[in-house]
């Protein structure tokens, strides 16, 4: 989709990012921009040779679904050769698979004697909620579930604590053991099944009719490259439908100004920064839970980065021009809009850590634009960052980067996919038991019609994010350049409030925690209810939504996070009340709404929010 024609893009020009690279970037062969000529870093043509490379490697990456099977193999090797040689691990675990068995068959002569109030030998996780119908309480289904589950703890036994094993090794094992074992599970199949039995019997098979032409329905979809999202939720129909306008465009974001709601507003606006993975209206569903539209609601001026869904034209597109074209292009336009000095800023998952590392690069260069600094579920240390980084190695990079190259870019389905599989047993197995055995569609919600939005990725930015962050932490290690700067999180001297979520699969809260030791900032970290999504979606009202808070003075030592954790008793209900209050001690007082858009300053509006870029497919 062709961009309008609008105000002229005043940002640096692309084609070249300024990230720090080395004169050649790693395993590409392709000259990093500003090399000088003659010597090493010569420009010369890409050979022809690397060219046949990538051309496999994309095929190859074709033919395993993007997954690297050299760096799945090298990982069970490692796991299998020192568990070979080591026979206390080898002994151990044959006396647990000896006790596991000991348990189950006890369990289940005390439950074949009459003792129907006997206790289950092993209880599934507080998550899991394949077996909890009252249909899995009967024998042999009660046994098949109990028999799974500690075969599913032994294998976790198994798969770790193996003298030599590498720990990232050690990652990958168990989490790909843990992922095949989801896809055995008896909840799966129809056989081992009683719900799906009962149903069955009761509809005469015609839930397995319905089962066969959803799964038939989903296939043409995949087939015809149909889009999945339910309409009723798309933006600006019934979702993304806060008033604003789109104030400022360029080639890479869409900034959106939000209409006030209330006869004055605090002075000093926010800027919302969320991740470009995702479409921006995470924060902006329906207006029951929209956390802008409840911002908005409590006399903020709110803007928003809506970030454009990238095409093969935009390969070169850097991870440097999404901080000089997004943060930096919305910062310019939210003060000139405004009239304030200060502008506040809140970033979302990948967009605040693009943030701190942003703000880090203002305090370098004395920019005092940023007011104070909201982070949303995101990171600046990558040394833990969860399951997302298990597979991020060299050998899958390199499956990645030739995925990317011929097309200029990462596919959404590719994205949306690796998401999936982080959450396989709910987001999988169990929908697909759901759908195509039980015969019941999932309900649409807003909240899943925005997960299966996804975006592009553009073939530089993605490469420079995934090796400068989760391969090789250079932001939190102090190895990130900007403009030929060094920057660290230490350089964030700004007020902070960090939110974490307990069952976040992305960015774990004690990986977000890590953001105290490594900024010199007040920092207030508020641990709420909930996953990734979920946590940070939920307004007031929200049924047993709990949070715990950390006030944290940057000449304090930062508590152990269990103890912390262990120590602090949880608050119901939601934190967003506890967020506007800290924001409004850093607002400044009450002020005449400011203009929608200045156009005299070259900001004048473009068309109704949510703006073109979010539809962009």
């Amino acid at each position: 989709m062709a961009a309008p024609e609008d105000r002229a893009d005043t940002g640096p020009a692309l084609g070249g990012t300024r990230l720090a690279l080395p004169a050649v970037a790693p395993k590409t062969g392709v000259p990093a921009p500003g090399c000088p000529a003659g010597g090493e870093g010569e420009e010369r043509p890409e050979p022809a040779f690397r060219t046949l490379d990538r051309f496999a490697w994309a095929r190859w990456a074709e033919a395993s679904g993007g997954i690297s099977a050299e760096a799945l193999s090298e990982a069970w090797v490692d796991w299998a050769t020192h568990l070979a040689i080591s026979p206390g691990k080898q002994t151990e675990l044959a006396w647990k698979a000896g006790r596991k068995w000991m348990r189950l068959w006890s369990n289940w002569v005390m439950s074949a004697v009459g003792s129907d109030r006997t206790p289950p030998c092993i209880e599934p996780l507080p998550q899991d909620r394949r077996f909890e119908a009252e249909d899995w309480q009967r024998e042999p289904y009660r046994t098949l579930w109990q028999a799974f589950l500690l075969g599913q703890q032994w294998w976790f036994n198994a798969t770790t604590g193996v003298p030599g094993v590498s720990r990232r090794h050690e990652r990958i094992v168990e989490f790909s053991a843990r992922q095949a074992l989801d896809m055995l599970s008896p909840s799966n199949f129809i056989a081992t099944n009683p719900e799906v039995l009962d149903r069955t019997l009761r509809e005469g098979g015609m839930n397995l009719a319905r089962g066969y032409a959803f799964l038939i329905d989903d296939l043409l979809r995949l087939a015809t490259d149909r889009p999945e999202q339910d309409e009723a939720f798309r933006p600006g129909v019934g979702t993304a439908l806060t008033p604003g306008k789109v104030v400022y465009r360029n080639r890479l974001i869409e900034l959106i100004q939000y209409a006030p709601a209330t006869e004055t507003v605090h002075a000093v606006p926010l800027l919302v920064v969320p991740a470009w993975i995702m479409k921006y209206y995470i924060l902006d569903l329906r207006p029951e839970n929209s956390f802008i539209g409840h911002l908005v609601r409590k006399g903020y001026t709110v803007f928003c980065i809506s970030w454009k869904n990238p095409g093969p034209e935009d390969r070169d597109i850097g991870f440097e021009d999404y901080v000089h074209l997004g943060v930096d292009s919305a910062l310019e336009a939210v003060a000139a809009i405004t009239g304030q000095d200060r502008v506040n800023a809140l970033g979302y998952c990948l967009g605040g850590t693009l943030l701190a590392v942003a703000a880090a690069a203002h305090a370098r260069n004395g920019n005092g634009r940023l007011g104070s600094l909201s982070f949303l579920a995101s990171q600046v240390d990558f040394s833990e960052a969860g399951e997302l980084s298990v597979f991020i190695n060299e050998s899958q990079l390199e499956l990645l980067e030739a995925m990317m190259w011929e097309k200029g870019y990462l596919d959404q389905k590719r994205m949306a996919g690796a998401f999936r599989i982080l959450r396989s047993r709910d987001l999988i197995w169990s929908r697909m038991m759901r759908e195509y055995l039980m015969g019941e569609r999932t309900k649409p919600s807003d909240l899943a019609a925005w997960s299966q939005d996804a975006t592009r990725m553009p073939f530089r930015m993605h490469s420079e994010y995934l090796r400068h962050f989760y391969l090789n932490d250079d932001f939190a290690e102090g190895r990130l350049e900007i403009e030929g700067t060094r920057v660290h999180p230490s350089d964030i001297e700004l007020p902070v409030f960090s939110v974490a979520t307990e069952r976040d699969h992305i960015a774990p809260w004690k990986s977000v925690y890590k953001m105290l030791y490594l900024m010199r900032a007040p920092t207030d970290f508020v641990l709420v209810s909930g996953g990734h999504n979920t946590g940070i979606v939920a307004p007031p009202g929200t049924k047993k939504a709990h949070f715990r808070r950390l006030r944290h003075a940057e000449d304090e030592p930062v508590p152990d996070p269990d103890q912390w954790l262990a120590a602090t008793s949880p608050r119901p209900g939601s934190w967003w009340g506890t967020y506007t209050a800290w924001l409004a001690r850093r607002s400044g007082g009450r002020v005449p709404p400011p203009p929608m858009g200045r156009a005299d300053a070259g900001y004048g509006a473009i068309c109704d929010a949510p703006g073109t870029y979010v539809l962009m497919r």
